[in-house]
């Protein structure tokens, strides 16, 4: 348990941004099955629009912290060649 008031505040902050990264990752797994959902149902354009909505959602969730920036890529990448083959 934390004892002095730094440790303290730092408990504090943590589990508010855990409720903060908590939220903005599942906004991106929204994002991100609404896609998958799409590309299930071989919806091109839709699926092309879903994923022209989750790329920013990735892109500011790495620059927030919540992902990796190589982990976004890559899962920007598998979706946009899934999307792609679609024809």
């Amino acid at each position: 348990m934390a004892n002095t008031p730094q440790s303290k505040k730092r408990a504090r902050q943590n589990a508010k941004r855990y409720d903060v990264n908590r939220a903005r990752r599942s906004r991106i797994r929204t994002y991100l099955r609404k896609v998958e959902e799409a590309i299930a149902a071989g919806d091109k354009d839709a699926a092309a629009a879903a994923l022209r909505l989750a790329q920013p959602e990735l892109m500011r969730g790495v620059t927030k912290g919540v992902f990796h920036k190589n982990t976004a890529a890559r899962k920007m990448s598998r979706l946009s060649s899934r999307v792609k083959a679609l024809g």
